[in-house]
């Protein structure tokens, strides 16, 4: 039960992530305005506190596994968000990302 809260807190933490990064992208790169910067703004501020409820306690690991998330999370924001068309190495390097993120968080800890 642990790991599948920890896997939602990273889903949604990349939801906000990415998402106000995205409508920064927006606001600015294609003149959408300041609302959107706005909201964007808003959407990280989130992404800082959905962090702190992962059940490890260590900062380090827990923002250096996310790293994994981000990049699988980003490229699958781009094909829904922007038509992007990932090709196999985008896939397999998210993929190695992801595992790393396993390793991070979830391996077996003696002590």
């Amino acid at each position: 039960m642990l790991i599948l809260r920890s896997a939602a807190l990273f889903v949604i933490a990349a939801l906000f992530e990415i998402g106000g990064a995205w409508l920064v992208w927006q606001g600015v790169r294609e003149n959408r305005g300041w609302l959107w910067v706005t909201g964007g703004v808003l959407a990280l501020g989130a992404y800082g506190f959905v962090a702190t409820f992962q059940p490890d306690a260590h900062f380090g690991r827990v923002l250096a596994a996310y790293g994994g998330v981000f990049v699988a999370g980003s490229i699958l924001w781009g094909v829904v968000a922007d038509g992007y068309r990932p090709d196999r190495w985008d896939i397999t390097g998210a993929l190695i990302c992801l595992g790393g993120m396993a390793v991070l968080m979830w391996a077996p800890r003696g002590g």
